[in-house]
């Protein structure tokens, strides 16, 4: 679920590129010295246009400006340094033993490094086709070997990402790097949601659930209260196990959700047309039609919604909540069990050893610090448009770079929604395509992210919490995770070197906990300062009275605005299809990511969805390669893992609400 899944779309398309930060073939980074000498390298097989933004001036050893130096002077300085420069390509481009393309070697551009840009690059790798696979983004080391930190050198993250029972993939992606989960993620854990009015309802670890205390004694049940019960047909299964974990919201409230269930039977099991009508449908509407009681909605639902898809129902498609809904609570008993980074963060976990080992075995080219701008198009000889260069900006000596990318056989925009917005601004080709500039018109959503380190522990119920109705969110959906909790609270938590603290320092470290604030475009314009400030002395001891007690040490924020994709009513048909224009115009260019719409090839994951994401990526390269493939070209498709198969009740509920529907108009929507 997308509740702490800030995906794909903090991979970061847009940042501001700080680095040319080349990674060679087998994934070592170039030095300090050698990064700063390279001005314009991308491979071997670019061409370089360089544009020079700011100009150079002379200054004298002892550090007085000299402004007598002349315009030839200057001429002279400028050719001298952009001979230079080109001397140390050159060196750069020799110190790095790459392969020059052939005439029959392939060249495909994954744009984007989150998790679709990532499944695309692996997928054209393992291909088995002769191909020279270029992953390009603008974090300045997208393969998560270089680690993100505050300014005072402490690991920060974009978001705390949870993962949920079905991530199949993501899970078989462990086994292939030879990394035991049990290693990578925390056990699945309880979370918490928090109101004004204190502890509104616990989510258990479904797997784990226990029956209920009765108020009465039964000697023949009492010997089993103890023990986890055994899985039961969805959602029954999800009713036993929460039925003590509610807090506050009546029961009666809570059968409501019933008319939610008959919805999303509809829904899903309807077709693209139907789906549609309940895409321009927002889920306030559904709501009110299929009669969930208002308390309900504020006080569980809405909270959860503002976690999950980043914004309140009224702002919301009634089909993505649905799809949300099923996947990650609906479809069986444990859909909603959810397990975090043990150690470290998803970048340094599972990104870096599967970039390190595409870069290894398969010679992947990542360029780090370059923001993608045109992509040209050109008429193919059958007809089709093709994309066959890109250019993309990059900081090097003497300034910002275009360079350029010719001769692609194929590319994955593996974007966000901001990023398809800057590439599709930036391209006529693909701008005259209505696919992409419907794609290029969907807004994003405002995320913000902070990390605060306490003077002291500060023990909770749980370590992954939400806020639910503060006034201090400004409309915002809140979250916060107790790091200490889920990771070792050790050196590497705090940004220190094992050894350099002693035993004493060691025991007094304080808790460390990650706060992500979703639809934050209320507390976006707030200071840095403040944001911590309102964490720190209002919505952290409202949840929990003992953070009352403890100081903060150190903060980081991070702002995201408009990164994150938003499933407003609406907004299925203005998605981008993963297949692009499609294979009669546009066969060689396809697309990424969990806002994406499959087709075809649509997969169980749903939502603002990790898995998701990874999932279109492989189904992306496969259209690809099919798509550029000739009749002599022998190509392996990635294998793709299915979610677990829906089980019977639901089949059952789906066939006879068809056979109803062949009678009764859907009046509810239009």
């Amino acid at each position: 679920m997308g509740w702490f899944s800030v995906a794909a779309a903090l991979s970061l398309v847009l940042q501001a590129p700080v680095s040319n930060a080349f990674l060679s073939p087998r994934g070592n980074a170039p030095s300090v010295h050698l990064l700063n000498r390279a001005t314009s390298f991308a491979s071997p097989t670019t061409h370089t246009k360089t544009r020079f933004t700011h100009g150079i001036r002379a200054t004298p050893a002892d550090g007085t400006e000299d402004d007598t130096a002349g315009d030839e002077e200057a001429e002279e300085i400028v050719s001298s340094a952009k001979e230079w420069a080109n001397q140390q390509q050159r060196e750069l481009e020799e110190s790095i033993d790459v392969p020059r393309s052939t005439g029959s070697k392939k060249k495909y551009v994954v744009v984007g490094g989150g998790w679709g840009g990532w499944g695309a690059a692996k997928a054209l790798c393992e291909s088995g086709v002769d191909a020279e696979v270029i992953l390009i983004d603008a974090l300045p080391d997208p393969t998560g070997a270089t680690p993100y930190l505050s300014k005072t050198g402490k690991p920060v993250e974009a978001g705390t990402r949870g993962f949920w029972k079905d991530y199949p993939n993501i899970n078989a992606l462990c086994a292939e790097l030879n990394l035991d989960e049990n290693d990578v993620f925390t056990p699945y854990t309880n979370s918490s949601f928090y109101s004004p009015d204190g502890l509104e309802a616990t989510a258990p670890v479904f797997s784990e659930a226990k029956l209920p205390k009765l108020p009465f004694d039964l000697p023949f049940l009492d010997q089993f209260l103890d023990q986890p019960f055994p899985t039961l047909p969805s959602p029954l299964g999800q009713v036993v196990a929460t039925f003590p974990l509610f807090e506050r919201i009546p029961l009666a409230d809570r059968a409501s959700m019933a008319g939610l269930l008959l919805a999303t039977i509809d829904c899903l099991g309807g077709d693209e047309t139907v789906q549609a009508q309940y895409d321009r449908m927002t889920a306030h509407d559904l709501f009110i039609r299929f009669g969930l009681s208002n308390r309900l909605v504020e006080d569980f639902v809405k909270p959860t919604l503002l976690v999950g898809l980043f914004k309140p129902p009224e702002e919301l498609s009634a089909l993505v909540v649905m799809e949300l809904l099923y996947y990650y609570a609906l479809a069986h008993q444990d859909s909603f069990d959810v397990r975090w980074i043990k150690d470290g963060t998803v970048s340094d976990s599972l990104v870096a050893p599967l970039a390190e080992k595409l870069q290894t075995d398969y010679d992947l080219k990542v360029l780090g610090g370059c923001r993608v701008g045109e992509i040209s198009l050109i008429n193919s000889s059958d007809g089709k448009l093709a994309a066959n260069k890109i250019a993309y900006q990059t900081k090097g000596l003497l300034g910002i770079e275009t360079v350029e990318i010719d001769d692609i056989d194929g590319v994955v925009l593996a974007l966000g929604c901001k990023g398809m917005e800057s590439v599709v601004s930036s391209s006529p080709d693909l701008a005259k395509l209505p696919v992409f500039s419907k794609a290029a018109s969907l807004k994003g959503i405002d995320v913000i992210s902070t990390r605060i380190w306490f003077d002291k522990v500060v023990p909770t119920r749980t370590p992954a919490n939400v806020f639910s109705r503060f006034d201090a969110l400004r409309g915002a959906g809140g979250t916060f995770f107790m790091l200490d909790q889920l990771q070792e609270n050790g050196p590497k938590l705090w940004g220190e070197t094992p050894g350099d603290s002693d035993d004493e320092e060691s025991k007094t470290r304080g808790s460390v906990v990650a706060c992500d604030f979703y639809n934050a475009g209320g507390v976006m314009s707030l200071c840095d300062e403040d944001i911590i400030e309102i964490l720190a002395k209002e919505l952290l001891p409202s949840a929990v009275s003992k953070f009352a007690d403890a100081k903060v040490v150190d903060s980081w924020v991070g702002k995201y605005p408009g990164t994150v994709s938003w499933f407003s009513p609406g907004s299925f048909a203005l998605r981008p299809p993963l297949e692009g224009a499609g294979n009669s115009i546009l066969p060689n260019v396809k697309c990424a990511g969990d806002w994406v719409r499959m087709g075809e090839r649509e997969h169980g994951a749903k939502g603002l969805c990790q898995e998701r994401a990874y999932v279109s990526g492989f189904e992306a390269a496969n259209s690809l390669l099919q798509s550029t493939s000739s009749g002599s070209d022998d190509f392996k498709s990635h294998t793709i893992i299915q979610c677990r198969e829906d089980e019977k009740q639901f089949k059952l509920g789906v066939e006879i609400n068809r056979k109803v529907m062949e009678f009764l108009p859907r009046f509810w929507v239009r």
